[in-house]
């Protein structure tokens, strides 16, 4: 997951109604531009939970369409169903499974990222761990991106960005609320890669159209 420009790290929608309908979409998005990675993430709304079938349903076809275009997946804080997925590996949060429990899951190869939202105390303590990238956020205004029950999180600043960047040689994601309108804000500041997820599902000209347009934002660099 490394390269000299910034790279887009696209995020599933929380929920797919049609796994059918959304995987020729995702199909046609990702032949639009190059997307380094793609993380599986479903999020239950509030009165409903999702079964693990669910998730390993969705996983299965969409990992092989993701493959096709060279594009790594991994699974949202399941690092325990990656591997039945057929998954490049999984992204972890401060409340998930710990990342030394979840690399012995996933064995050396796995791709494990971790969530350290704007402290570089997490960060260092990721790296330190191994983790193959930090992600900070949350930038922007955002619905995908929820803080911990109970919790209430400081918006993340662009300087963490270049700070990290500046310091330390592992790659950093950067999530919450980037839209092809804002990401040259966080590209400048020298994220390695942008996560984004309504941004592109919800693009006016459609997914394939913005993919295209943050790849040409990444160029820039």
């Amino acid at each position: 997951m490394t390269d000299a420009n910034c790279q887009i790290y696209l995020l599933t929608p929380p929920q797919i109604t049609d796994l059918d309908e959304f995987c020729a979409l995702l199909d046609e998005t990702l032949a639009a531009a190059p997307v380094a990675c793609l993380q599986i993430r479903l999020k239950a709304q509030k009165s409903q939970s999702f079964e693990d079938s669910v998730i390993i349903q969705a996983g299965r076809a969409i990992t092989p369409i993701a493959h096709r275009h060279g594009t790594l997946v991994l699974i949202n804080d399941r690092p325990d169903l990656a591997a039945e997925i057929g998954a490049d590996g999984a992204h972890i949060g401060q409340d998930d499974m710990d990342y030394f429990s979840s690399r012995e899951l996933l064995g050396g190869d796995a791709i494990i990222g971790v969530t350290c939202h704007n402290s570089k105390e997490l960060a260092f303590k990721a790296a330190e761990a191994g983790a193959d990238y930090v992600a900070f956020g949350a930038f922007f205004g955002t619905q995908t991106k929820e803080p911990p029950k109970g919790k209430h999180l400081p918006r993340a600043e662009l300087e963490i960005l270049q700070w990290w960047h500046e310091a330390v040689e592992i790659p950093s994601v950067a999530i919450g609320g980037i839209t092809v309108n804002n990401a040259r804000q966080v590209i400048e500041a020298g994220a390695d890669f942008i996560a984004v997820s309504s941004g592109v599902w919800d693009h006016p000209d459609g997914p394939a159209a913005a993919v295209s347009r943050l790849s040409q934002l990444c160029s820039l660099q």
